[in-house]
C-alpha cells in the first residue's frame, strides 16, 4: 500500500475526480478525509470506501472560505495527526459550448476565480501545516486545456493554466521544508459526468453522436483511447507516495500522449 498510515485530505471529494481520488487514496492504505459543501454525495464516495474496507470520514465544508478551511484542518489534526497528504478537485463552475467573444465576462472569468481562490485557501493553508510536521505532498489536477487552446471551452483553460502556475509557485517557496506540490494533467475523462456534458456539447454542435466524439478525440492519441477516472487516479496516488519523493513544481501526463512534453 503506497500511501499506509497517512492522514490525506481530499477537498471536492463527492465529485467525480475527487471522489475517484478518494477511492483510491483509501485503498492505498490512507485515513482519508473528504470534504466538500454538502455531505449528502459525500456519504456516497464514505460508503464506497467503507465497503472496500477504507478509512474515511465526511465533513461540509466550503474551500474558498479561509476561516472554513482553517478550522476543518485544525480539526483533523486534533484527531488524526499531521496530514502528509492533499488532493483538490474542487470543481470550478465552468460553463462551456462558446466562443470567448460571445460570453459575458462574469461566465468566462468565474473558473478563473473560482480555481484560483479554492486553490488559495487550501493550497497555502496545507502548505504551511505541512512545512511545520515535517513535509507532505499537495496533488492537483488540470487538463491538456491548461497548455492547448480548445474553441469553445471558454475560460477553463485559462483557469487550468493559471492554477498550474500557482501550484508551480507553491512548490518552489515550500520545497525547502520538504512540501512537495505536482498536479496530474487529465485529457478529461468520458466517464466523468462534466466531461460527458462536455462532450455532448461538441456531439450536438458537429452533429455526431456521443461515440463519434469519443473516437474522434481518442483517434490521434498514440494509445488511442481516453485515458478514463481510474486512470487518472492512480496517477494521483503515485504523485501522493514516496516513490515520487523526487519529483515537483511538476505534472504527470495522463493523457495517454495526446500532449507530448
Amino acid at each position: 500500500m503506497l500511501l499506509e498510515g497517512k492522514t490525506a485530505i481530499v477537498y471536492g471529494g463527492s465529485g467525480a475526480v475527487g471522489g475517484a481520488v478518494a477511492r483510491a487514496f483509501a485503498r492505498e492504505g490512507a485515513r482519508v478525509f473528504i470534504a466538500a459543501r454538502r455531505v449528502e454525495p459525500l456519504e456516497v464516495v464514505a460508503r464506497d470506501i467503507r465497503d472496500a474496507g477504507g478509512r474515511v470520514e465526511v465533513a461540509p465544508v466550503d474551500a474558498s472560505d479561509r476561516d472554513a478551511v482553517a478550522a476543518h484542518l485544525a480539526g483533523i489534526v486534533k484527531a488524526a495527526g499531521p496530514v502528509k497528504v492533499m488532493f483538490n478537485g474542487v470543481e470550478w463552475g465552468d460553463t462551456q459550448g462558446q466562443h470567448v467573444a460571445d460570453m459575458d465576462l462574469e461566465r468566462f472569468i468565474r473558473p478563473v476565480r473560482n480555481g484560483l481562490t479554492t486553490w488559495f485557501h487550501t493550497g497555502t493553508a496545507l502548505a504551511r501545516h505541512m512545512a511545520e510536521t515535517g513535509g507532505g505532498a499537495i496533488v492537483g489536477i488540470t487538463a491538456n486545456a491548461g497548455r492547448q487552446a480548445f474553441p469553445h471551452t471558454g475560460g477553463f483553460g485559462v483557469a487550468c493554466a493559471a492554477v498550474e502556475h500557482f501550484l508551480r509557485m507553491l512548490a518552489v517557496e515550500n520545497g525547502p521544508k520538504g512540501v512537495r506540490v505536482n498536479w496530474v494533467r487529465s485529457p478529461g475523462s468520458p466517464d466523468a459526468p462534466g466531461v460527458r456534458e462536455a462532450w455532448q456539447l461538441r456531439a450536438d454542435e458537429w452533429k455526431m453522436t456521443f461515440d463519434e466524439v469519443h473516437a474522434l478525440f481518442a483517434k490521434d492519441t498514440p494509445l488511442r483511447y481516453i485515458t478514463p477516472l481510474a486512470q487518472v487516479a492512480n496517477a494521483a496516488v503515485m504523485l501522493a507516495s514516496d516513490y515520487t519523493a523526487g519529483m515537483t513544481a511538476t505534472m504527470a501526463n495522463a493523457t495517454g500522449g495526446a500532449q507530448v512534453d
